[in-house]
């Protein structure tokens, strides 16, 4: 099998078929393009996600809180806990465990969010250290989100860049290389968009404005896997432009050097948010003034075809494969 998530129907076939719902409680749980469970507290939901963090020599402490709380803020609801799960190799040393713990701590703290428990093991199942976190969060019943809410005529916004995570792991794991043809200070500029790969202040500003009919941040598979994965999850189709999705100079760079496509590159950093065509500025206003970069650039379709339209050309939008960072 081919390294990263299964392909949607594999998936299908082999695990999301095989659930069984068997409680009134669960709100929300496993389904194609949905990253969160929600289960009926009262007036509230509690929502859950789980990611490990496999595709990084580098950051995984910091990658594996953001992740699940970005996972948790694209349905509207506030992260609270973290439990995390650390599996490290034989060859790793103490000291690696530590710098991997301080790496969630500070991660977690500037979130507001509680390490609340979890796991350390040794172990020669994994050949680097494995960081498996589940997030925790609250919300409001009314105000829970999913990633199958969006409607037909509803505006597609993207915030921040493609290939946002990607770039900075690729910039960390292959630091000497990156720095070789582009210079120390480029190849450092790339590694520090890690301070980017949260989508919780956009999450929460778009919950807040109470317009939004769904959410959902952009991961493995990039752009187009993460449309791909919402115009399904809302049995809707989705057109997009390629001219209108923002690419840092840093990406696009790295991906010509290492020959892949900065769409299909995972993008934690950057969320795509549904809403009503006459909300949709004035969120994108909203989101600039918090010193947010958001552009409009789609639309939610009735049909149910994904279409990316390139130099005037549309093209389908496969299903997400095998993310491009794997092939470095």
């Amino acid at each position: 099998m081919k390294i990263g998530k299964l392909p949607n129907e594999v998936l299908k076939e082999n695990i999301l078929d095989k659930i069984k719902k068997n409680r009134d409680d669960v709100l929300l749980s496993a389904g194609i393009g949905e990253d969160i469970a929600a289960i009926d507290f009262g007036d509230e939901a509690c929502v859950l996600s789980m990611d490990p963090v496999t595709s990084s020599d580098c950051q995984v402490g910091s990658i594996a809180v953001h992740v699940s709380c970005n996972d948790v803020v694209s349905s509207g609801s506030e992260p609270v806990g973290i439990l995390v799960t650390l599996l490290a190799p034989p060859s790793a040393m103490i000291e690696d465990i530590g710098r991997v713990m301080d790496d969630i701590m500070d991660a977690a703290g500037k979130l507001n969010v509680d390490v609340i428990g979890g796991h350390t093991e040794v172990t020669d199942a994994v050949n680097r250290i494995v960081v498996v976190s589940t997030v925790v969060g609250r919300v409001k019943k009314d105000r829970l989100i999913s990633s199958g809410g969006a409607r037909p005529g509803d505006s597609i916004i993207m915030t921040k860049w493609a290939g946002i995570e990607g770039t900075s792991i690729i910039a960390s794991d292959r630091m000497e290389r990156v720095a070789e043809i582009f210079g120390a200070e480029f190849a450092q500029i790339a590694s520090d968009l890690k301070n980017y790969i949260s989508v919780v202040p956009e999450g929460m500003i778009a919950t807040a404005s109470g317009v939004v009919n769904a959410m959902h941040d952009i991961t493995e598979g990039g752009v187009l896997g993460a449309v791909w994965e919402l115009a399904e999850a809302s049995g809707c189709g989705a057109k997009i432009y390629r001219d209108k999705i923002s690419i840092k100079d840093e990406t696009i760079k790295i991906c010509e050097l290492f020959e892949i496509d900065p769409l299909k590159l995972i993008s934690s950093g950057s969320m795509l948010i549904a809403c009503a065509n006459e909300n949709a500025e004035a969120l994108v206003s909203s989101l600039y003034e918090a010193g947010i970069f958001a552009n409009i650039i789609g639309v939610i379709t009735e049909d149910k075809r994904k279409i990316i339209v390139d130099m005037g050309v549309e093209k389908e939008i496969k299903p997400p494969e095998s993310d491009e960072i794997y092939k470095i």
